[in-house]
């Protein structure tokens, strides 16, 4: 199925949020400075995403191939259990707001700008949640990101850009020789429908996190993703008839 590309996707920019979470102080002159950068935001950003249905063909106990193409996770395989299809995407705030971003001359400007860049991600995020949502009549999604976890590497960029196809030519994302992305303000991975909500934070341990969507379950891994002793056996073909 061909990929579809959203540009630009709907953001909005929450201004007293933002406020908050940078600690700037209600009228002072630094909250001035930042509902002017917020303007000049909403001016400027085109946030935009490319995403694609990808069709499971078959899992194995640490992988899952869609269209051809194989991603190692336990995590991942888990969580597809059942399905047949997942929305692949990458999404990015755009090298307009990235390039606003980095003319900043001042260094406090500059963290503004990015801490503004950041939240129209995420706002564009969710838009393109939403529009798969309502688009493809699914009550509920969740994603998983390569990176967020040990379970899947960043190095699983590779055949995710495989799967969605040329997010270069078509929203400006590029992959680095080390796999990050840029523009910075860029976000990838695989939404999938779920009866469960779910976040990559639950398995992961790290504290003070600005990102946490959700708190750690240390219990979770055993307890849903450990593969058991039968299904390693009937991986190997070893199973009962």
């Amino acid at each position: 199925m061909d990929a579809t590309v959203l540009n630009p996707l709907p953001f909005q920019i929450d201004a007293d949020a933002t406020l908050a979470r940078m600690r700037v102080r209600p009228g002072s002159r630094v909250e001035t400075e930042v509902l002017d950068l917020i303007a000049e935001a909403r001016s400027i950003a085109r946030p935009k995403a490319m995403c694609r249905i990808g069709f499971i063909d078959a899992q194995e106990p640490d992988a899952v191939v869609i269209d051809g193409i194989r991603f190692t996770s336990r995590v991942l395989r888990v969580n597809l259990d059942g399905l047949q299809r997942v929305f692949a995407y990458f999404c990015t705030a755009g090298r307009e707001l990235d390039a606003w971003a980095q003319e900043q001359e001042d260094m406090l400007a500059r963290f503004y700008a990015d801490a503004i860049n950041e939240a129209v991600l995420g706002s564009a995020s969710a838009a393109l949640e939403a529009y798969l949502c309502e688009t493809y009549g699914v009550p509920q999604l969740a994603r998983m990101n390569p990176g967020s976890l040990g379970d899947w590497p960043l190095s699983q960029q590779r055949p995710l850009l495989a799967l969605v196809g040329d997010v270069t030519g078509e929203i400006g994302v590029e992959l680095t020789p080390s796999l990050l992305m840029t523009p910075a303000k860029s976000v990838s991975g695989i939404f999938y429908a779920t009866e469960e909500t779910f976040a990559s934070c639950q398995l992961c341990p790290r504290e003070e996190c600005p990102n946490r969507r959700a708190p750690y379950d240390p219990e979770l891994f055993e307890r849903k993703y450990r593969a058991s002793p039968d299904e390693g056996r009937e991986a190997d073909g070893r199973g009962s008839a």
